[in-house]
């Protein structure tokens, strides 16, 4: 049977090993093979040396001043002459007992005091006048005041910050022994992967893995750079990662650890290396390989882009810490309170995306999302909450130690907004963050019904809701005084808007109603529970006596306009309804069928937060930020920024 063939077949784990565990072996095969004592060294020049690591102490090699120095303009005197001065009784010094110096001048010998020229009388050339006596030393910087010869300037181990060059340049150190960075490739791996500038086709993805992980390889201390892809064929890979591990400290291969048809890693290791674990307890990131190409370490990752940064956090962010001299690489916790429960699998560490606000004195913890695919859950993440593999889950409102992933000041300048979708609230962020200072909004998508409920619990300084009452007529008001009974709060009123179906560009199967849909069996997709767009939908339905079973794709579900936007651009369906704006993002058609109001429900107790006054200062007074709405299309402002009911 060919190495082809064998390969084909499905592949399974080597083992599922705890992580504690995976992470004992890996180290133990790191030190065996050497990786943190080879060549370790190298000697630079201290002025490219910002942000290196001294790999040992640097002493001064001369002291600083290295002559006595006058710190500030005057003259220089020999304290002992001015003994008795006074303004009562002023004594004169003439030629020889004193001598004009700057900032900077070196102090002649037999002087050791410098007058300020303030203090100076000068009754000619030749004579001054002085009204007080001077100390030994006065305004005199003395050789050594700064820096003193062999004085310890840095320690071993220490980061290069710019003052750190001036101070052993100050001294006569230009050049310095640091730690040499390791060097890594990283191997994205894959027939389906194409360049960024490449319009993909069905079935090709843009690879852009290898820059994330190569940028987080940098970040960390790496000297890290990327090659193409690797189809999937064994021989190639095989020959992609011998070079690799000839050349480099280590090696990150991406995608090909998994258990598919084609995921040909952890076989083609085990063939010109050593498997020391593929498969480890994490989730996400079960796949991981670690291996050894002689005494060169290959890190295999998952596909998936979030799998795979993860992974290469927990495997690899030490390796290299560790390889500079930095010990265990640290990380800032803060305490904070999950907003809704948690599930996760006994038996397994899971790493959770977590989105951080400071709603009134308590800091909310939301996870920001589950699929190891969605990129944006770590773009718009705050911290990662770890699960341990011992839980089966965390309640809502229980306290939480989260790893902060950006600084402790962005997470205090969040604005916490959940609740509806509208595509203003990204503009509402975009406008937000050019501001000074700056407000982050952190937006979750929950639907109307869920924004409400996260104002109950006192989770979210603002919500989004569109919520129509049938038997009323209007908006929202109901709603809050069912739900909201006893809360103070404001329902301030962000626009109306247009919604309807979206439909393909030049509407080319003539959609103009549900009935349509219903009749022509044409493919629709909904929004989630709870959303204002679905009860717009059931309503709909009901006024035009269809049955939710007629629809085609009613139970298939998103959670934003924009994705319901996309499945109609990418032909995965035929319709579905969500705002005018969403489909003119796309280049979609639109049939309108309603136009709703779109309005914000603010606690009381948060009116006067900094960051809400800011959200409301803008949608009030912002012409600017009112004509990049209107661009958008399908929106009213007559009443935005106007408070529409309080209690």
């Amino acid at each position: 049977m060919s190495t082809m063939d064998t390969m084909s077949k499905r592949n399974i784990y080597v083992s599922n090993k705890p992580l504690s565990a995976a992470k004992e072996l890996w180290q133990e095969a790191l030190e065996k093979h050497g990786f943190y004592t080879r060549d370790p060294l190298e000697t630079i020049a201290v002025d490219d040396s910002l942000g290196r690591i001294t790999a040992e102490p640097v002493f001064a090699l001369r002291s600083s001043p290295s002559y006595n120095a006058a710190a500030m303009d005057g003259i220089a005197v020999h304290f002992s002459d001015l003994t008795g001065a006074s303004e009562a009784k002023p004594l004169r010094l003439g030629t020889g007992k004193f001598i004009p110096v700057n900032t900077g001048n070196a102090i002649p010998e037999g002087f050791n005091a410098v007058v300020m020229i303030e203090d100076v009388h000068y009754r000619s050339d030749t004579e001054v006048e002085l009204h007080m006596p001077a100390t030994p030393w006065q305004h005199v910087r003395t050789i050594g005041e700064d820096i003193v010869a062999t004085e310890l300037i840095l320690p071993e181990g220490h980061r290069i910050r710019a003052i750190d060059q001036g101070a052993m340049l100050a001294t006569g150190v230009t050049e310095i022994p640091v730690r040499r960075p390791p060097k890594a490739h990283v191997i994205p791996t894959g027939s389906e992967l194409i360049q960024p500038h490449q319009q993909p086709k069905a079935g090709q993805i843009i690879e852009f893995n290898s820059r994330i992980l190569a940028g987080y390889l940098h970040e960390w201390g790496a000297a890290a750079d990327r090659g193409l892809p690797v189809v999937d064929d064994p021989e190639l890979l095989k020959r992609a990662l011998l070079t690799a591990a000839d050349e480099n400290d280590l090696v990150i291969l991406n995608a090909g650890a998994s258990a598919g048809t084609r995921d040909y890693s952890a076989k083609v290791l085990a063939e010109i290396g050593e498997v020391i674990v593929h498969g480890v307890a994490i989730k996400p990131g079960k796949p991981v390989i670690l291996a050894m190409i002689g005494d060169t370490p290959v890190i295999g990752l998952p596909g998936y882009p979030v799998s795979a940064l993860l992974t290469m956090r927990i495997f690899v962010r030490e390796m290299i810490s560790l390889f500079l001299g930095q010990g265990q690489p640290q990380s800032d916790y803060v305490e904070a309170i999950l907003s809704r429960p948690l599930h996760s699998s006994m038996g397994v560490d899971q790493f959770v995306r977590i989105t951080l606000g400071r709603v009134g004195d308590n800091l909310m913890a939301t996870p920001s999302g589950k699929g190891a695919g969605a990129v944006m859950s770590l773009v718009r993440a705050d911290g990662l909450l770890t699960v341990p593999s011992g839980c089966e889950g965390i309640g809502a409102g229980e306290k939480v130690q989260i790893e902060l992933l950006r600084p402790q000041t962005e997470v205090d300048a969040t604005l916490v907004c959940i609740g509806s979708h509208d595509n203003i609230l990204d503009l509402l962020a975009n406008h937000l963050h050019k501001q000074r200072p700056i407000v982050r909004i952190s937006s979750a998508h929950v639907g109307s019904m869920g924004g409400i409920m996260a104002i109950k619990r006192g989770e979210a300084h603002i919500a989004g809701t569109h919520l129509l009452d049938e038997q009323t007529g209007e908006y929202n008001i109901s709603f809050i005084k069912r739900f909201l009974r006893g809360v103070p709060l404001q329902l301030i009123n962000l626009c109306y808007r247009e919604q309807g179906l979206i439909v393909a560009l030049g509407n080319p199967k003539d959609i103009r109603g549900f009935r349509d849909i219903a009749k022509e069996k044409f493919t629709f997709i909904n929004r989630q529970n709870g959303a204002g767009t679905r009860l717009l939908t059931d309503k709909v339905l009901r006024d035009e006596g269809l049955d939710a079973s007629e629809i085609i794709g009613y139970d298939h579900e998103e959670y934003t306009h924009m994705s319901v936007a996309a499945a109609v651009a990418n032909g995965s369906v035929d319709s579905g309804l969500g705002i005018r704006a969403a489909a003119n993002a796309l280049g979609l058609d639109f049939v309108p069928i309603a136009l709703e109001c779109y309005d914000l429900i603010v606690p009381g107790r948060h009116l006067q937060d900094s960051k809400v006054v800011s959200v409301l200062e803008l949608i009030r007074n912002s012409t600017v930020f009112h004509a990049a709405i209107m661009a958008l299309g399908g929106y009213d402002l007559r009443d935005c920024g106007k408070v529409v009911y309080e209690q």
